[in-house]
């Protein structure tokens, strides 16, 4: 049974939206879980509870309305302190590298997955996967950097850096057959790929992350809506 008080608005597709619900599953927070249908005009309650962005995820926690998943993240973590499961470092350093390189999970790498698959051109999705490609790789060796031999960005558990870019891995497998390329690779990201097990199979991850083939139907409607909006008016 849900908490009386804790709420997560989103889709069952949406990176982001998942977490939100990875964290609360690492926490042992139960939660209400209130669906947004990203193919339908955007909901009242969305409207009404972030009303500068209009995106999900929004969390409520006491009735009040919290937005970005990041941030999200980051309230969770410091509102659940009992749980064992800690998501940022204590150390400020480590803290700091962390909220680094979740920023460019979201702000480098994602944005060239949406490109390579909303790109107008064949040249578009062509820089795009190069871009992509490119942030597998630093992201490898952010990997050996942060994990320090270990079998997650945050050491022995997941963390801050594992959530963000975790979430991804469904998009990324869809991306990556549309494409007929296999964004992460034995070949270039080995520490990745290993990685990418390891996190799929975590009990607080392995009943959020979509089925893959669900996931890529609900993708070519989401592209064709996309795709609609961005298109010229006359």
């Amino acid at each position: 049974m849900a908490e009386s008080n804790v709420k997560v608005l989103g889709t069952w597709a949406s990176p982001f939206v998942m977490r939100v619900k990875i964290a609360l599953h690492l926490k042992s927070v139960r939660y209400e879980d209130v669906e947004e249908d990203l193919l339908a005009p955007k909901s009242e309650l969305l409207l009404k509870s972030n009303p500068v962005y209009k995106k999900i995820p929004v969390f409520f926690h006491a009735h009040n309305p919290i937005c970005e998943s990041l941030i999200i993240l980051q309230y969770i973590d410091e509102v659940w302190t009992t749980s064992a499961s800690t998501i940022l470092p204590s150390d400020p350093y480590e803290r700091s590298q962390s909220r680094f390189w979740a920023a460019y999970v979201d702000d480098k790498f994602f944005p060239a997955l949406r490109r390579l698959v909303i790109g107008a051109t064949e040249e578009d999705k062509k820089a795009a996967l190069a871009e992509v490609v490119e942030g597998t790789v630093v992201l490898e060796g952010a990997f050996g950097e942060l994990s320090k031999g270990k079998a997650f960005f945050g050491g022995d558990n997941i963390g801050f850096v594992d959530i963000a870019l975790g979430s991804l891995l469904g998009w990324i497998e869809v991306i990556g057959k549309q494409c007929e390329t296999k964004l992460v690779s034995e070949a270039k990201t080995p520490r990745l790929v290993q990685w990418a097990d390891c996190f799929s199979a975590h009990e607080a991850v392995k009943d959020v992350l979509p089925d893959v083939d669900k996931l890529a139907d609900f993708g070519l409607k989401l592209r064709a809506k996309i795709l609609k909006a961005l298109a010229p008016t006359n």
